[in-house]
């Protein structure tokens, strides 16, 4: 191998854990607030329906724009005006820190959605073309998930140190937590200034890699893939209600509420690494590009048990089905990305990218909503029916997509 090789896949390497960082401190940021909006929200007197339905908006909105976001950043090949755009927008957390109008508050909330949409695809498809010079696709995604997941468990700390030390848990107390995040905010749009100059620097994509896509197509198994998603994500208990429901049963203390979202986090990042893994090595058992889709298998039959545990009066059951949670989440960051780099070529990817996660969002928006709204009227049961009956459909779509990997020809 050439100095130069070896050159280039050490600035590979480095670009990955950049962009980890560049997601760790974006996760500081919104992870934060997402710990803390829904008991936020119920001090300020929202309803769990409204919290649930805007919630549910946020999350489609932040997955629908990406469909947009994705297919523009593909035609123009502009991906870093959408990536300084979007990551510019979690200026909108830390502001939240200044009202309590639950209506600016809503606002504020979707805009962070939607910075999220305008990044991601343009930032997944660069990555995923220097995670191609590495090892394995699922090993870079998964430390990539990590990485941001450690800024998931680092960011709900911030109020739970607010919480601890001053023995509230109060407005204030949100709110001085939601100000402290301009800090990371800064620290990210440096590093990601620092990111695109070494890119541009070092041609870490060369133009070479990049093929004529207008005649290629998405494959079967992305449309299977995609609406196996959606339906395990459908019936996925956020923690919007989850949240909801430790604070409106006073199940737990605030910050012992942000504390189990952190833990969750670690759970999530742990996972991501030994998910990444396992999705490579089935990509070379099976001697199938999309061989790694079968670890998904456990999906649905993790996702079924969220309900039962996670909308409990048990500590104990809640503390595990939180775990279970992390697990869960963990897995659909990592496979979600490193599959579409696999099963996508490069000029397609951002749209891929954004098909897929509308369909997510939806996804997302629907369960959330629902199950706010059932929450609200005290139906525990027909959230459970929800779950059962999704994951259901999972299941089956699973097998289909089974069958798909092990006949290639159909791929």
């Amino acid at each position: 191998m050439s100095n130069n090789s070896k050159n280039q896949f050490t600035s590979a390497t480095i670009l990955i854990i950049i962009f980890g960082i560049i997601s760790m401190l974006g996760d500081v940021i919104y992870e934060t607030a997402r710990s803390a909006n829904s008991q936020y929200l119920n001090l300020l007197g929202v309803s769990a329906a409204q919290v649930g339905l805007v919630f549910g908006i946020g999350e489609f909105l932040g997955y629908f724009l990406r469909l947009v976001a994705g297919s523009l950043s593909d035609k123009s090949g502009k991906h870093w005006i959408f990536m300084f755009l979007g990551y510019g927008m979690l200026l909108v957390v830390p502001l939240m820190g200044f009202s309590m109008n639950w209506k600016i508050l809503f606002v504020l909330i979707l805009m962070e959605r939607i910075g999220k949409a305008l990044r991601s695809p343009a930032k997944d498809t660069i990555l995923s073309c220097v995670a191609e010079k590495e090892a394995g696709v699922g090993f870079a995604f998964g430390l990539q998930e990590a990485l941001d997941q450690i800024g998931a468990f680092i960011g709900p700390l911030i109020l739970t140190m607010f919480f601890h030390f001053s023995g509230k848990n109060g407005i204030t107390q949100y709110q001085l937590g939601y100000k402290s995040l301009f800090i990371p905010f800064v620290i990210l749009m440096l590093f990601l200034i620092y990111a695109y100059g070494k890119i541009k620097r070092e041609n870490l994509i060369p133009a070479g890699i990049k093929k004529d896509f207008h005649t290629e197509r998405l494959k079967p198994i992305f449309w299977i893939y995609t609406a196996f998603t959606f339906f395990c994500t459908l019936g996925f208990v956020n923690f919007s209600t989850i949240g909801y429901h430790l604070k409106a049963k006073n199940l737990m203390s605030d910050e012992s509420i942000t504390l189990l979202y952190s833990i969750a986090m670690v759970v999530d990042a742990v996972t991501a690494l030994l998910i990444g893994k396992a999705y490579d090595r089935l990509k070379v058992k099976t001697e199938n590009k999309t061989g790694g889709l079968l670890v998904l298998m456990a999906i649905p039959f993790l996702t079924l048990l969220l309900p039962f545990l996670t909308l409990s009066n048990s500590a104990v059951l809640i503390v595990i089905g939180m775990i279970i949670f992390g697990i869960v989440m963990g897995t659909h960051e990592t496979v979600m990305r490193s599959a579409i780099a696999d099963i996508t070529p490069f000029y397609k990817r951002g749209t891929g990218y954004g098909i897929f996660n509308t369909s997510y969002g939806l996804a997302l928006l629907g369960g959330a909503a629902l199950m706010g709204l059932f929450y609200d009227m005290n139906m525990i049961k027909i959230i459970i029916a929800i779950t059962c009956i999704t994951e259901l459909i999972a299941i089956i779509l699973y097998f289909k997509m089974n069958n798909m990997v092990r006949n290639s020809n159909q791929v």
